[in-house]
């Protein structure tokens, strides 16, 4: 199983491995109400989350639920209850964390409109954990994972080619990366329990911090005003540039000031001629324009994908969504141009994180690579529904001095669809058979996932753990 809180959304998973590079998912998505993303305490987020595990099981393992429960109901013995069928879960948690062990991790600090100060420095798995054993759910949490960490494994194990993916990145309601360094090359202390047999390990680079101090990044008048009113002032100032939360404001914000100028004819008629809709364009009272967050990104994925020339499906979105009534072409056009310089922006920053990673790799320079693509797993809404976002990504890649035209050509960016629930589910079957067997084969963190989960399915038609040979 796996569960996701990565942003204003809950998921839980339960995934079914087929052994050969495909796998079956059933999931629930449920929103995270917005008192609950500032409660003044963690026991309230985490009891809502293991509630809708409690949930997810009864609808879609309503017989290995209820199994579980009449045993622990009549089941008596000297040693007490033993949980022999017990589901392990990786948990994506999609915040920083310090972690130091596979299921165990501290928060350092809340992004994405949560601030829930009690969660600060705490285990995020065992506040989870905690709240699941209150409802006595048959779930252990096997693995704490960021969802960037989940999009590497899962591509990873998905991807055609020789070697797993060299990054995993979220360009979504956030943004951040992770990849595969050596060890010899990472010079900050490490604490907690890992692996040093394979020499490597996956590193969560968190890069939507990337020049907080705002050294080299981009800066307008729009940027300085989101981040003076977001939740964090001064942080995450990558990720107010190029994430899904961000760029609507940064939209509405531009807006707002192009409307309000005299000088700018931009959602009014001074002349109601001038329409070639229908009669004066006027913005409701109530349009979500004048409201902070009031302007969904996704709007932005609408008006780049209309190119008619009268700009309709955009025209009427604007009615509908924005209460912008009877918008004229020019009023279209001029949105249009704004959301997609913006957008285009986003993607190009983008590429700045994914080059600097291939880079630091070294992937493009190894001779013995030459005619392997160096692999870019992803996921999130922008790359996936924003038109062009990786065409507009390759296109930044070709002029990064180090890769170039021709090196952009072997850069393959993949989507990896239900990368962090897959990916986290993934890394669970390994924590489990680590509890097994506490010495793994020497091949690798990322060649032992894809061994693993394709000589063995996560669990069968029955709810059995499936039974695999293993070397």
């Amino acid at each position: 199983m796996a569960v996701d809180l990565g942003g204003t959304n809950f998921r839980v998973c339960s995934i079914r491995l087929n052994g050969d590079s495909t796998f079956n998912l059933t999931f629930s998505k449920v929103a995270i109400p917005k008192e609950l993303m500032v409660a003044e305490t963690a026991q309230e987020l985490f009891a809502f989350l293991a509630e809708e595990v409690k949930n997810f099981l009864k609808k879609h393992h309503g017989n290995q639920f209820e199994a579980y429960t009449r045993r622990r109901l009549t089941m008596s013995a000297p040693g007490g209850f033993r949980d022999e069928h017990i589901f392990r879960m990786g948990f994506t948690f999609s915040f920083p964390v310090q972690q130091i062990g596979i299921n165990k991790g501290t928060l350092i600090r809340w992004t994405k409109g949560f601030d829930i100060p009690d969660a600060v420095g705490r285990d995020v798995c065992a506040l989870l954990q905690s709240e699941m054993n209150k409802l006595h759910l048959p779930v252990k949490v096997a693995a704490l994972v960021n969802d960037t960490v989940g999009t590497l494994v899962a591509r990873s194990y998905t991807s055609p080619g020789k070697s797993g993916a060299v990054l995993g990145a979220i360009f979504g309601t956030g943004t951040n990366g992770a990849y595969v360094e050596k060890l010899s090359k990472i010079k900050k202390p490490l604490s907690g329990d890992y692996d040093n047999s394979t020499g490597e390990m996956v590193m969560n680079t968190e890069w939507g911090s990337f020049d907080n101090q705002l050294n080299v990044l981009p800066s307008t008048s729009w940027d300085k005003a989101l981040d003076e009113a977001s939740v964090n002032p001064g942080i995450q100032m990558y990720e107010k540039r190029v994430s899904g939360m961000f760029l609507g404001e940064i939209l509405r914000l531009v807006l707002i000031d192009m409307f309000k100028n005299p000088k700018i004819s931009f959602f009014k008629d001074e002349d109601s001629n001038s329409n070639d809709w229908r009669s004066t364009t006027n913005v409701g009272e109530n349009s979500s324009l004048f409201k902070q967050w009031g302007l969904d990104t996704s709007i932005m994925s609408v008006a780049a994908a209309d190119n008619t020339p009268e700009l309709g499906t955009l025209r009427q979105e604007l009615e509908s969504a924005l209460h912008v009534y009877a918008p004229a072409q020019d009023d279209a056009q001029a949105f249009k141009a704004i959301a997609g310089a913006i957008g285009r922006r986003a993607a190009r920053l983008a590429a700045v994180a994914i080059g600097a990673i291939v880079l630091q790799t070294g992937k493009l320079a190894d001779p013995g690579l030459k005619d392997e693509p160096v692999d870019i797993g992803v996921d999130g809404s922008l790359v996936e529904h924003y038109p062009y976002f990786r065409d507009m990504i390759h296109e930044a890649l070709a002029a990064v001095d180090g890769i170039g035209e021709e090196g952009a050509k072997r850069i393959r960016i993949g989507i990896a669809k239900d990368g962090s629930g897959v990916g986290a589910a993934l890394i669970a079957l390994v924590a489990a058979g680590m509890e097994e067997r506490h010495e793994q084969a020497n091949a690798g963190l990322l060649g032992s996932v894809r061994t693993d989960a394709k000589s063995s399915a996560l669990v069968n038609d029955d709810g059995e753990k499936a039974a695999a040979e293993s070397d």
